[in-house]
């Protein structure tokens, strides 16, 4: 009975994570608009960060001394906030927030690609095979329409979403590593260690002393470092460890249709047709790749 009750309650946090990742492309969106990608990010992760640090002090969680736990912290903050935070918020700029999230939706194909070729903890089946071959496909009905029109800033754009979401995947295995560990911890520890490598280059970069943002940004900035960040890191270092690397990124099949609500209804975007067809072929393949196998009796 602990096992299905932990198991819902893992279910629910998937649906919550989904929500506030999906709603993190809209505040993106709105925050580039008068802040640069640089500042942004820089402000989100710090934010973020220190939050986390106040709730762990608060709580009485020790911090790890051990240089090795640092190290991986670094690392994870390159792969899961550093690289592809930047690189999404630089996207942004050109491209639609509906894009960005079924672009970055991709996640468990290249999860899943980096765990069979890599790592290889996990069993190689036809039907993720054909998982992966659909969501390229999709992948690539999103992008390449662009392409045929020459090498230009929007097709730029939409290749840093899947380098970002390449980020993710890499991020998905190296979270496993922090097992043990209160997930706060490796949630705080990535967010400043980001920090720490953002803001020297956002002051040397944007002056961001100079810069005059709109309300309306600041309040996304906010929503996006407490509600998309803070919060969604918690859940997802949780989810990483009980669901598994994989099963953790399934959040992005679910943040698809959330996160392109939330742009249509709050920015009003829209799809043009071969991307929504780009989108179905993204949400087979990697419903194809995270649903478990069938026990055989």
């Amino acid at each position: 009975m602990q096992r299905r009750s932990d198991l819902t309650m893992d279910l629910v946090l998937l649906v919550l994570l989904s929500t506030l990742w999906g709603a993190s492309y809209t505040f993106i969106k709105i925050g580039v608009e008068t802040i640069p990608p640089l500042s942004l990010i820089a402000a989100r992760t710090l934010m973020a960060g220190l939050l986390l640090a106040t709730l762990l002090g608060g709580r009485g969680v020790v911090w790890p001394r051990e240089p090795a736990i640092w190290r991986r912290f670094l690392i994870q903050a390159c792969l899961n906030s550093v690289v592809p935070f930047t690189l999404i918020a630089w996207a942004e700029r050109t491209i639609e927030a509906v894009l960005a999230t079924i672009l970055n939706a991709t996640s468990p194909i290249f999860t899943f690609l980096l765990t069979a070729l890599v790592t290889r903890h996990e069993p190689v089946t036809m039907r993720k095979l054909g998982g992966v071959a659909a969501g390229l496909a999709g992948t690539c009905l999103i992008v390449g329409v662009e392409a045929l029109h020459g090498l230009g800033q929007q097709l730029w754009a939409q290749l840093a979403i899947v380098a970002a979401t390449v980020c993710y995947a890499g991020a998905a295995i190296m979270g496993k590593s922090f097992k043990g560990l209160d997930p706060m911890l490796p949630a705080a520890g990535s967010l400043l260690s980001g920090a720490a490598i953002l803001i020297p280059l956002a002051l040397l970069i944007d002056h961001p002393w100079t810069l005059t943002p709109s309300l309306r940004s600041v309040l996304a900035l906010i929503a996006l470092a407490t509600v998309s960040t803070a919060a969604a890191m918690v859940i997802y270092f949780r989810l990483v460890q009980t669901l598994g690397s994989i099963g953790a990124t399934a959040q992005s099949y679910l943040r698809v249709p959330i996160g392109v609500a939330i742009a249509v209804a709050g920015l009003g975007e829209h799809l043009a047709p071969t991307a929504w067809i780009g989108l179905g072929c993204i949400v087979i393949g990697v419903v194809a790749m995270t649903l478990p196998a069938r026990s055989r009796v």
